[in-house]
């Protein structure tokens, strides 16, 4: 695969879920799976006499109502953009399949019903054929668990690393952080070190902090930052073997163009 040929499957790979946002319709309450148009938002509140008093069947109103769920949308699916986009540069560049670059385990609720839990992107050093990269992610590895406090059994005893990744990580939700240390309490268990990996610098240092206490290690998204435990450029480079930061550089313009388009989209009515 020439350079040029994986830059354009890894930006289209990023701009598929972006390109959703631009259709986004506010449900306002109503369950419709497709949202509302302009016209149905207006013959909602136009029926209700107290909103109609007030003159809540603006058209800005509805602008406002898409744009405030449409910037979530904008950021969920960023997410989901890098999420794929880590999963395809583990399996060119480290040479995993689809199968093995994930990974999901299954628990059961107190009531004894089953369900399967997934994180986004995992690297067992047995699948890693090529020596060198193996040595490097094992050296990642080992790294990372000891800068961690992680004991030198359970050093010792790790087959791999999995993935959780984000855009960002400023949410303070307490039901997300208790899942994510389940989840690396099931990690270890299963002898794989887990490690939240975070594009933008974006994220809370209390949430940075609850982590690292809890052995996750935590790649941000620093483009100064030379160390691969504590960068996720770093990392990307060092360890897993592509140039993430030039990527970016070099279609950004593309990128800016795209959440420009999808942001006019939002706000207007």
């Amino acid at each position: 695969m020439t350079s040029s040929t994986a830059d354009q499957r890894y930006l289209q790979t990023l701009i598929d879920p972006i390109r959703v946002c631009a259709s986004y319709k506010p449900k306002m309450g109503q369950g419709v799976n497709a949202g509302l148009s302009l016209e149905e938002f207006q013959a909602l509140y136009r029926a209700d006499p107290f909103y109609a008093w007030y003159g809540l069947d603006h058209p800005m109103m509805y602008a406002a109502h898409k744009a405030a769920g449409g910037m979530t949308s904008v950021y969920r699916q960023i997410g989901i953009g890098v999420e794929r986009l880590f999963r395809l540069l583990l399996q060119d560049h480290l040479g995993l399949s689809v199968a093995e670059s994930e990974w999901s385990y299954e628990t059961k609720s107190s009531g004894g019903k089953s369900r399967t839990l997934h994180l986004d992107g995992r690297i067992e050093l047995d699948a890693v054929s090529d020596p060198a990269a193996r040595r490097r992610v094992k050296g990642w590895m080992n790294a990372a668990a000891v800068e961690l406090g992680v004991a030198a059994a359970v050093r010792r005893s790790l087959k791999g690393a999995v993935f959780e990744v984000r855009q960002g990580y400023k949410s303070k939700d307490s039901k997300r952080q208790n899942a994510d240390i389940a989840n690396a309490s099931t990690a270890y268990t299963r002898a794989y070190l887990p490690c939240v990996v975070v594009l933008s610098t974006q994220i809370d240092t209390d949430i940075v902090t609850r982590y690292r206490n809890e052995q996750w290690a935590i790649l941000i998204g620093s483009v100064t930052e030379p160390s691969p435990i504590l960068s996720t450029y770093s990392f990307i480079r060092e360890v897993v073997g592509f140039d993430l930061t030039s990527f970016f550089s070099r279609n950004s313009s593309t990128l800016r163009t795209e959440v420009d388009r999808v942001l006019h989209a939002l706000l207007s009515p």
